[in-house]
């Protein structure tokens, strides 16, 4: 079974026996380091599996670094809380322009109003887009208007990474290989180098570039059966209902 809690393990410590250094997303832009991986988790839902992910993290330790939400099902008080204190850096998740319907000002009020929220329960330097597939707004619109920077956020991964340097692996649609049809966890690279399964990592390993970013969504892995099942079939119709809006964005 792949997208398991215990397949996760196997895949990092297939990292660490490479002699990757683990840098957080805020220190990998401060001071880039020559061999690193910058392990970012986007926490979309249930909050414990990424406490999951955090825990074993900090039993090898290797740090990472997790974006919050600013919705219930994501933002959980005690896990941010507790990730910050195993030495994780907390960024947030912002999904202002969907959440605003759209609107720049009430977005950019919104990303202040939850940025603000975040930074009692932790420091936070960097943010990263919540792709929100199913909404006809793209949140990074918001930078169009306005900058983050003004707000004491030193970077954001789908503006500030020069993914020529650094090869980008995401889990988007629980395959490693699903951001073919992704709508807009994609990024502009000329490393076409692609896997399907996290077997297929590991198998290569020793193969990959010198500075990777992965993202993970840690509600799709899970060693429970019935849940491993059912995070299954819900992703595969997502998919399929991604792959459309994928198709329409492309003729639009």
């Amino acid at each position: 079974m792949d997208f398991t809690v215990q397949k996760y393990a196997e895949l990092l410590r297939s990292l660490i026996d490479q002699e990757y250094s683990f840098q957080t997303f805020e220190e990998f832009m401060r001071i880039p380091g020559r061999k690193s991986i910058i392990l970012r988790h986007d926490v979309d839902l249930l909050p414990y599996n990424s406490l999951a992910f955090a825990k074993i993290q900090a039993d090898h330790n290797v740090k990472g670094t997790y974006y919050f939400r600013a919705v219930p099902e994501s933002w959980d008080v005690e896990v941010i809380k507790e990730i910050a204190a195993l030495g994780h850096e907390i960024g947030y998740h912002y999904e202002c322009l969907t959440t605003c319907g759209g609107n720049l000002e009430d977005g950019i009020n919104d990303f202040k109003t939850n940025l603000d929220a975040l930074r009692k329960l932790a420091p936070v330097t960097t943010i990263c887009m919540h792709g929100s597939p199913m909404s006809q707004y793209d949140s990074k619109d918001l930078w169009n208007e306005y900058d983050y920077k003004d707000f004491d956020i030193i970077a954001e991964p789908y503006f500030d990474v020069d993914f020529e340097q650094v090869f980008y692996l995401t889990d988007t649609g629980r395959r490693w290989d699903g951001h073919k049809v992704s709508v807009r966890d994609r990024v502009e690279t000329s490393l076409t180098k692609t896997f399907h399964t996290t077997n297929d990592i590991i198998k290569e390993v020793d193969k990959l570039p010198d500075k990777i970013m992965f993202t993970f969504h840690p509600q799709r892995w899970s060693d429970n059966k019935v849940l491993w099942t059912k995070e299954l079939i819900l992703q595969n119709v997502k998919n399929i209902v991604k792959k459309y809006f994928f198709v329409q964005n492309k003729k639009n």
